[in-house]
């Protein structure tokens, strides 16, 4: 006769197998695996070479001699234990060409040996002893024994023996870098206020004669200024949203432009006519940049893409995709890598022209990249984003320091080839930098426009202009400042507020 089997629900069931299988357990239950001997020589042989192999040379103290040091610690006699020959043989060095071991000494084959400091000689010398006067000792009966390595003044922290082959050192301090003292930059003031936009002022630049520039602005208008003057000349409309970004050809009376209306307009600057539209982009269009030798354009926009145009033909060459949010700035040059992309998912782009695929990718920013700038003169670069500024070398991307006090959201950024770089923030403060040393020499917070609030003070753009005399701003009041060198200042009426600290550089 079948018993029937009792029904329980899925719930009872896998408890039960859970309770089955925790007592199995339970027993070994956080107990250490057992320790296999070649793999714990492999484990400390590793930990020996990463940790400790600038002081393996040294001599380990043995049995033996653990008492004679024991008894020599008070005093300088550890100095008679240095070895003799046949003494300790593991630790004898012929040198590849014989000479004495010191002053005086005759060439024989006994001196040819060229010895190590003993265990005990070396612990009696750098435990027994103070520093200083473990120094001075050493110092003092040097051309007896070895040749000792003379520290500078101040730097007697380890007596560093050198053999008397003067090959190795027992401990070698290594000096902090410190920082080079940075070039002496005249301060910027504020020199002209152009107002005339009726929104934010979001993007400006410069006209290749530099005799006037252009901005794009929040009133969906662009707007040609005179640079000597900041008179207006001409105001082009067409877009339906915000004008993100303008570009001028050098190499064509062209003017380019991108909104937050998608588009990428071609405006021709004889007829003030847009000749040409860039279709493509599937959101908001954020820069733009002009390859400088050859007719290209770069765009970059919110789809997370930035997109290669002929300026000519209107074909969309490359889609660079790989950023996985809005893709915020982009900069072209005539060497590789040709483009520079910098995105909200807080990554920079080096990318391969010809091939329209990435050459490399740098991590290090933990925020939002909005700016790049390259340097005119050399072959490095700069980003800009809310954790930092950090300049970087081409080809690869190299990191090479960062720029850390502007604790904002930096907009913009740029360079001038006497060294100066500017980085202007979301909270309307400007920072003024020399480039090689990232000293910041100035820091600038303009009035707003009377009429607009304090919270209205922010800079979206800034540029050079091509005599690098002029610095040209967009900010939210709705207005463009221009500043210029302070002419009167000299070097000793506005020093450098610099002292030589050691570096905290970090690597990332």
């Amino acid at each position: 006769m079948t018993e029937d089997v009792q029904k329980h629900s899925v719930h009872t069931l896998v408890f039960r197998s859970l309770k089955r299988t925790h007592d199995m357990f339970v027993s070994d239950h956080a107990k250490s695996i057992a320790l296999d001997d070649e793999s714990h020589k492999l484990k400390m042989g590793v930990k020996l070479k990463a940790d400790y192999s600038p002081v393996l040379h040294i001599p380990v103290l043995k049995e033996g001699n653990r008492d004679r040091v024991l008894q020599l610690s008070g005093s300088m006699q550890g100095l008679q234990s240095y070895t003799q020959p046949g003494d300790d043989p593991e630790y004898l060095i012929t040198g590849t060409h014989a000479y004495p071991s010191a002053p005086g000494v005759a060439l024989t084959a006994d001196t040819k040996l060229h010895r190590n400091p003993s265990e005990a000689g070396i612990h009696s010398m750098t435990v027994a002893l103070p520093p200083s006067q473990a120094r001075q000792e050493a110092s003092r009966i040097a051309a007896s024994v070895s040749d000792i390595l003379r520290h500078p003044p101040g730097a007697d922290r380890t007596v560093s023996l050198m053999e008397g082959g003067g090959t190795r050192n027992s401990a070698l301090m290594r000096r902090a870098p410190t920082m080079p003292k940075p070039q002496w930059h005249p301060p910027w003031k504020l020199f002209r206020v152009i107002s005339g936009h009726l929104g934010w002022v979001r993007s400006i630049a410069v006209e290749p004669g530099n005799q006037w520039f252009v901005t794009g602005s929040a009133d969906r208008t662009i707007k040609i200024w005179d640079l000597a003057s900041g008179k207006l000349k001409l105001s082009l409309t067409g877009h339906i949203s915000t004008v993100r970004g303008v570009a001028v050809s050098s190499r064509s009376p062209y003017l380019f432009s991108c909104g937050e209306d998608k588009q990428v307009k071609c405006w021709d600057l004889e007829y003030n006519k847009v000749i040409r539209h860039y279709h493509g982009h599937l959101s908001a269009v954020y820069d733009i940049d002009l390859h400088p030798t050859i007719d290209v354009l770069v765009t970059c926009s919110r789809d997370a893409t930035a997109r290669v145009w002929d300026v000519r033909t209107k074909a969309n060459v490359h889609t660079l995709t790989g950023h996985t949010n809005t893709v915020a700035t982009v900069r072209c040059q005539a060497a590789e890598p040709q483009i520079i992309t910098g995105s909200h998912d807080s990554t920079i782009r080096l990318w391969d022209l010809i091939a329209g695929k990435t050459r490399a990718t740098l991590t290090n920013h933990k925020k939002s990249v909005r700016t790049l700038v390259l340097h005119p003169r050399q072959y490095t670069f700069a980003s800009g984003s809310a954790d930092n500024i950090k300049q970087w070398m081409f080809p690869d991307g190299n990191f090479i320091q960062n720029l850390s006090g502007h604790n904002a959201i930096i907009n913009t950024l740029a360079v001038n080839s006497d060294g100066v770089l500017v980085s202007g923030a979301d909270n309307g403060t400007i920072h003024m930098w020399d480039w090689r040393t990232g000293y910041n020499f100035q820091r600038i917070h303009a009035a707003v426009q009377p009429g607009s609030l304090d919270s209205e003070s922010g800079i979206f753009a800034c540029v050079f202009d091509n005599s690098q005399s002029r610095l040209i701003t967009a900010e939210a009041d709705k207005t463009i400042k221009v500043y210029k060198e302070d002419d009167t200042a000299t070097e000793e009426s506005h020093p450098v507020n610099w002292k030589p600290e050691i570096l905290k550089r970090k690597r990332f």
